[in-house]
């Protein structure tokens, strides 16, 4: 037996079906868990895969500008010499 973090609610999960990291969801109010421990079972609120995504996209935008700030650096250089 685990606990929802979110609701409290008891969720029956084996603890031989599962594996550290594995997702579910709770039965009670909908939330996407993870596991994170499993003697005794523990859940956490898992990370959309979305937000992932997002971030991920927020760094490589960041990233490009980046290069584009070096691009006009140099072209700037180029022009005074």
């Amino acid at each position: 037996m685990a606990t929802c973090p979110e609701c409290d609610a008891e969720i029956e999960v084996d603890e031989f079906d599962v594996d550290k990291g594995d997702q579910l969801s709770c039965p009670e109010c909908g939330s996407n868990l993870e596991v994170v421990g499993l003697t005794p079972i523990e859940l956490d609120i898992a990370l959309d895969d979305d937000e992932d995504d997002d971030d991920d996209d927020a760094d490589e935008k960041e990233d490009a500008e980046d290069e584009d700030e070096d691009e006009d650096e140099k072209e700037d250089e180029d022009l005074e010499e």
